[in-house]
């Protein structure tokens, strides 16, 4: 079985295409952070996606460059020669089968409200209420 799921940040903003055949297409490249550092230095992998229709569509209308998102899907790696003459490896997602938005990017028109955490457990504080059922 084929299935990779990935968890990281689009590189940068999504491409929605069209296909001869009137089909949407949206292709965005995913940096997904290794978990381990070679030297102290932050390392990632980036796999290229496609998402298809109406998948594609909402990719395209929801996702921009450092949103974080879940991608399942086949992986499939294909090899090319640069520029250079230096063989490369490239890891692609051709169809993605799930799309998860995780989260936007920040930015200055959006403050993030932070959470009210307790210093000593590490848990947000939850004030009470008296609506509560039980």
């Amino acid at each position: 079985m084929n299935r990779l799921t990935i968890i990281g940040n689009v590189v940068k903003n999504p491409e929605l295409r069209t296909t001869t055949e009137g089909t949407s297409v949206c292709g965005f490249t995913v940096a997904v952070n290794r978990r381990f550092h070679r030297d102290g230095e932050p390392e990632a992998d980036f796999f290229n996606v496609s998402a298809w229709r109406e998948k594609g569509e909402n990719c395209a209308k929801y996702l921009q460059k450092g949103s974080k998102v879940c991608v399942i899907g086949a992986v499939s790696v294909r090899t090319y020669t640069g520029n250079d003459g230096t063989v490369r490896a490239v890891m692609e997602i051709k169809s993605a089968d799930e799309v998860e938005f995780i989260s936007r990017p920040q930015t200055s028109e959006q403050p993030q409200e932070q959470p009210n955490v307790d210093e000593k457990s590490g848990f947000e504080v939850i004030e009470p209420q008296d609506d509560l059922p039980f």
